[in-house]
């Protein structure tokens, strides 16, 4: 089995563009430099910082030249100020590395850092005090003097319970900080904030020119952030970004950053151009991750064999170190030469391990599949959890005492995957209905597709491209017994459940969902669905059609599920998939006037007016919609 978690070992041949980076790095002196790296979800961005990390650390025999900050923006999730976590995180690191140096305390260093630290808890306290002053106090802007903070609110015109609530508040806050913080404050509340931020700037400058290092920010995880947990990051960052001895790499969905920033900032009208401007002054490199080929997850699923195999009989980590070595070579030469089962064996002809032949064949059987199905496209994390899946099915079948083709398995665990669940009930019902387990309508379909002759989907969701091309597969199921892949699938719902699959936030929003009534879409709703990226809003819609089969598709569960359309258009064709499931004598009026406008909707509104069982009041909806063309 595999674990989810970002490997500084590359098994994804990411050390081209690792050590591209750290060489910019490198070059780029004393000057700063901001880095983003951008990838769908899974697709190995967290890794790839990772690589490019310790590509600055080899380089680093010393150990002098970098720090290294690994700030993880998910983590501080519903903490009160992203920005804070962050500037104290880098305070925090910077005192590291000075008692690593064993640095005297006398040392001007750490007169810096004590001023540099202060200044991140004037950031601190002004959130909460300067505001009140400015809005409880008539002409009274945010430059008083913060010894007389409390009494002022007190003492203040407005609504005087408010005033004694909010007076609470920040007596509060300021008695719990350290009396030389107090001090700090008294001093400098009166300079204008942009002082402040300079005089933050500057002090966190001149501390790393006396350490005489480059700070290397490694941000992860920021587009799985809340979009105001999100922005309040890269406001933090702003504060430190292009100061000399400065590195900031950045590992994100640009997009669903992008998606972040429009909804922070709520009903305010941003232009894709303004966003675009808003990342180009933040993001000087801009960097994707590049998407896996098939010769690639050949590699990948070799190598992620060859671990787990060391792992499990505590063989020599020198095997796996080698053969990931002779793998990336290979693939460094995959413009040149192609590379199969056959150049695989050569490459690894002097790597001693048992399995390691049938591991090679199952990573040639599994690669073409895994790069072109639907929801899976070459994703690292979705190959995991197909490998992972697969394994666990593995065993299964072995402690049932069934022997059964492992490409049989890959071959159902991909339809489970991929296809809707109304065709694997159909599948199903017509595999128990056979007496051996060998429904004609499979090898009927696979005939004509062989033959080039018309196929004639048994059922409206066995009409998909998916199960044309699923069909066409090797092993051919047309004359096999499927009652023991049947069987073994009763547990489907376990590792592909769309919900399992969702991040904390996509829960929240699938909860949300469940409520939605038919009426005005909710832009909010909208906005968060969008933030969640089009990957998991796929889920998203897979677990809300589950729920939509459970309660016959009933216009509430529509409406909730054309909110993930109005976030990602190009899902739309999903869940006119899903809708196509409905029998036609149950579809109400109310269901088509909420996605007769919808462009992937046609089909199905032509299918539905052709369909005799359509109620005619369904038909009628749809007429208006058939008569503009």
């Amino acid at each position: 089995m595999w674990n989810d978690i970002e490997t500084s070992k590359d098994y994804l041949h990411f050390s081209v563009v690792s050590q591209a980076v750290a060489d910019m790095i490198v070059d780029s002196g004393k000057s700063p430099i901001s880095i983003g790296v951008s990838g769908s979800w899974g697709s190995g961005k967290s890794s790839m910082v990772k690589m490019i990390g310790q590509e600055l650390k080899n380089r680093d025999e010393k150990g002098e030249s970098y720090i290294f900050l690994e700030f993880n923006a998910w983590l501080y999730q519903g903490y009160d100020d992203a920005k804070a976590a962050l500037l104290q995180a880098v305070s925090k690191e910077l005192s590291a590395e000075m008692k690593k140096r064993k640095i005297p305390e006398g040392d001007g260093a750490w007169n810096k850092l004590k001023k540099f630290t202060k200044r991140i808890s004037w950031f601190q306290v002004s959130k909460l005090a300067l505001p009140l002053i400015a809005g409880f106090i008539p002409g009274v802007n945010a430059v008083g003097a913060i010894g007389g903070l409390v009494s002022a609110i007190s003492n203040s015109i407005g609504n005087p319970e408010e005033a004694s609530k909010n007076s609470e508040a920040v007596n509060s806050a300021f008695e719990k900080l350290a009396p030389e913080v107090k001090e700090l404050l008294k001093d400098e509340v009166a300079k204008p904030a942009t002082d402040q931020i300079e005089g933050l700037r500057k002090e966190f400058q001149e501390l790393l020119e006396k350490l005489n290092v480059k700070l290397v920010v490694l941000v992860d995880d920021l587009d799985r952030c809340l979009p105001e947990t999100a922005v309040s990051t890269l406001e933090a960052m702003r504060l430190l970004l292009f100061v000399d001895r400065t590195a900031f790499i950045i590992a994100a969905d640009e997009q669903m950053i992008r998606n972040g920033v429009r909804a922070h900032f709520g009903d305010v009208e941003l232009s894709e151009g303004l966003i675009t401007s808003y990342f180009d002054k933040l993001i000087q490199v801009p960097i994707t991750v590049p998407r896996l080929g098939i010769a690639e997850i050949k590699v990948y699923i070799v190598l992620l064999y060859i671990e787990a195999d060391i792992r499990k009989n505590n063989l020599d980590e020198k095997i796996l170190t080698d053969s990931q070595k002779k793998l990336n070579d290979l693939l460094s030469g995959a413009w040149q030469a192609p590379v199969t089962k056959e150049t695989i064996e050569k490459a690894l002809q002097d790597i001693t391990l048992d399995g390691l032949s049938g591991y090679i064949s199952l990573a040639d059987q599994l690669a073409g599949i895994l790069a072109t199905a639907d929801n899976i496209k070459g994703n690292p994390r979705l190959i995991k959890r197909f490998m992972n899946s697969l394994e666990i099915r593995k065993k299964v079948a072995t402690f049932n005492g069934i022997t059964v083709d492992p490409g049989l398995l890959i071959k159902m665990l991909l339809f489970e995957r991929c296809a809707s669940a109304g065709a694997f009930d159909y599948l199903t019902q017509q595999v128990l209905q056979d007496e051996d387990g060998k429904p004609s309508f499979i090898k009927e379909l696979e005939d004509s597709l062989v033959t080039g002759n018309e196929y004639k989907a048994p059922d409206t969701n066995w009409e998909t491209d998916f199960i044309k091309k699923w069909l066409l597969l090797s092993p051919a199921l047309g004359e096999m017994d499927l009652r023991p892949l049947i069987y073994l699938s009763k547990d489907r719902s376990m590792p592909f459940a769309a919900y399992d699959e969702l991040t904390p936030e996509g829960k929240r929003i699938l909860e949300a969902l469940k409520v939605v009534k038919n009426g005005p879409a909710s832009q909010d709703l909208i906005n968060k669905i969008k933030s969640l990226g089009e990957m998991e809003s796929t889920l998203l819609l897979n677990q809300l059609a589950r729920i939509g089969r459970g309660n016959q598709w009933n216009v509430d569960t529509v409406c909730a599920a054309m909110h993930i359309t109005e976030a990602y258009p190009s899902i739309g064709d999903k869940l006119a998939l899903a809708l196509g499931e409905i029998p036609t004598k149950s579809i109400k009026p109310a269901m088509v006037a909420l996605i007769k406008e919808k462009e992937w909707a046609k089909g199905l509104l032509d299918k539905w007016q052709n369909d005799p069982e359509t109620p005619t009041a369904t038909k009628n909806a749809i007429a208006p919609k058939k008569s503009r063309g």
